[in-house]
């Protein structure tokens, strides 16, 4: 049974930085062969994979959103975290951190996701 759970401010001023944390409970962020992912949702649009960190501690990100995109985790608190630099508000979205299951290629267990509004 495994459960995540997206914390961070729901509001964000325009060229700040966006910080969200996922935490994981039921399994290890460390167990093999996991990865731990960040997508978005923008009102009205489809769904957006941001990155991921794999259970080793490798990280992949979006081409698209790479430059921007930070993620990392801590171990010890069974924790993930994204930053996303220098928002607008076309990063306006639900964020959902999600686990990445490498026999299916899918996402197996997801957040509720957590609404984060780019606004002045």
């Amino acid at each position: 049974q495994v459960q995540l759970q997206e914390s961070g401010p729901g509001l964000v001023k325009p060229s700040q930085m966006l910080s969200l944390t996922c935490t994981v409970s039921g399994d290890s962020i460390t167990t093999t062969y996991y990865s731990w992912s960040w997508i978005r949702q923008p009102p009205g649009k489809g769904l957006e994979w941001m990155g991921a960190i794999a259970y080793a501690g490798s990280t992949y990100y979006s081409p698209s959103l790479k430059s921007r995109t930070s993620i990392w985790r801590d171990t010890s608190k069974n924790q993930f975290s994204l930053q996303l630099s220098s928002v607008t508000p076309d990063d306006t979205a639900v964020y959902y951190c999600a686990r990445w299951d490498q026999k299916t290629d899918g996402m197996d267990y997801w957040g509720k996701g957590t609404l984060v509004t780019v606004s002045s």
